[in-house]
């Protein structure tokens, strides 16, 4: 029983370990440094490489809103715009939100504080419906 408790007792301590509130904005940019990095130098779009495959699509055989996404970051590092453009437009258009996103996060953390945005329910819902409507659009064009 003593054990239980001395473990519980481990546990609630570690969850109360302060982590300054630029740790997390800043391990994902790292992360998204590293993996950059690697899609730098690596094309998606030839076979062979190690990046993974669109679980939807895989299973569906349909494309998600998020397919090419990642031949679209490729072509923009390495400065083919149309090609990005034709990759995934929606993704394009957002992926400039995104980083603001990203980078109040960053700054805000930096500051020593804790930035949670939010989104309506109308947002959350926009969102989605615009996300459903480009999946059906971009299947049924294609």
């Amino acid at each position: 029983m003593a054990d239980a408790t001395a473990g519980t007792v481990r546990r609630r301590r570690l969850r109360q370990v302060p982590r300054h509130p630029a740790a997390a904005p800043l391990a994902v940019l790292c992360a998204g440094a590293a993996g950059a990095g690697y899609l730098y130098v690596t094309d998606p779009h030839e076979p062979g490489h190690l990046l993974p495959q669109c679980p939807f699509r895989y299973v569906t055989g349909l494309l998600c809103p998020a397919c090419g996404g990642t031949r679209m970051v490729y072509d923009l590092m390495h400065g083919h715009f149309a090609q990005a453009w034709l990759d995934n437009r929606m993704l394009l258009l957002a992926s400039p939100f995104a980083l603001a996103l990203l980078g109040r996060w960053a700054v805000e953390g930096l500051r020593g504080r804790r930035w949670h945005p939010r989104l309506s329910t109308r947002a959350q819902a926009l969102v989605l419906l615009v996300a459903v409507a480009w999946t059906v659009v971009r299947n049924v064009v294609q």
